[in-house]
């Protein structure tokens, strides 16, 4: 079996791939020189910009992503390079973020928060997450593991996925599905059928005092609409993600109510690189033997 030569932006993942047969690893600096490879992997959530760096490298086959979104690279890569994404690395920690960003919410955290910088005593009753239905659109890893931490609060959870299946409904059923469920929490990737799936008719379908997750991509929701529901009163709502992103000083969202917004740190946790390194490791394996990776996203074979 023929060596493979992988660029990597991080010495963790020197050493993850420093066991994995038939590879070879080196480490890169984004803005020197990058020597011929076959795979690349880009640096951890790395913006729009990073898709330049596959043109730089000569014999380039595969690029290999830390993430799980994969929207920035999808239909921008050269002839012949190959994508794939680290599905199942970053569902643990986003599931958390979803559970926690709910908990906030429904016991008005962020209020009571603003108080004690006021130093001021704010005694009284809030909501509770404990007996909500929630839907959950997105049906893969990271709603699984959604399902699971939510289950000790006795939350009642209902899947959506694009199409149905044995205990998943189909994403033509959400609006009907919508005025049933005290919650949705939106974990679909970015392609172009899901941006500005979150629109006004989505959200309109939501009962009085519903409260959206959007730990998707921020262009899932659409601002303006989510905007109008939250200024109005109507709906709560908590975000990892925004659009745009990074979110402007002066930008509206802001100083929306019942809004809690987080800088897209779903998955920002210590794990992060071991688990997307463990996951990189498998797929690089994969091409490393000849098999197509797992978690392929675009077959540039």
């Amino acid at each position: 079996m023929a060596e493979i030569h992988v660029l990597v932006p991080h010495d963790e993942g020197v050493a993850a791939l420093a066991d994995v047969p038939g590879v070879r690893a080196t480490r890169y600096d984004v803005d020197g020189e990058l020597p011929a490879a076959d795979v690349l992997v880009p640096p951890f959530l790395a913006n729009a910009d990073a898709v330049g760096l596959a043109p730089r490298v000569e014999g380039l086959r595969l690029v290999q992503l830390l993430t799980a979104g994969a929207e920035n690279w999808v239909g921008k890569l050269p002839d012949g390079v190959a994508l794939s994404d680290c599905r199942g690395a970053h569902g643990g920690a986003t599931a958390e973020w979803i559970v926690a960003a709910m908990l906030a919410v429904y016991r008005d955290l962020p209020a009571f928060v603003r108080r004690q910088d006021e130093a001021r005593w704010d005694q009284r009753q809030t909501r509770e997450l404990a007996g909500k239905k929630v839907l959950i659109v997105g049906a893969g890893d990271v709603a699984e593991h959604t399902v699971r931490r939510l289950a000790p609060f006795e939350v009642e959870t209902t899947l959506v996925g694009r199409r149905a299946r044995d205990g998943v409904h189909g994403i033509d059923e959400v609006l009907d599905l919508l005025p049933h469920f005290d919650a949705c929490v939106v974990i679909v990737p970015l392609t172009d059928d899901t941006r500005g799936l979150v629109d006004a008719a989505f959200l309109a379908a939501m009962p009085d005092g519903a409260l959206l997750v959007n730990a998707a991509r921020g262009p899932v929701a659409d601002t303006d609409a989510l905007l109008a529901e939250l200024n109005g009163g109507r709906l709560l709502a908590a975000v990892d993600v925004t659009d745009p992103e990074p979110l402007p000083a002066d930008h509206p969202l802001w100083k929306a109510p019942g809004l809690l917004i987080t800088p897209h740190v779903g998955g920002s946790v210590p794990g992060a690189f071991r688990r997307a390194y463990r996951i990189a490791a498998e797929q690089i394996g994969a091409f490393a033997r000849g098999d197509k990776p797992p978690n392929l996203v675009e077959n540039g074979y």
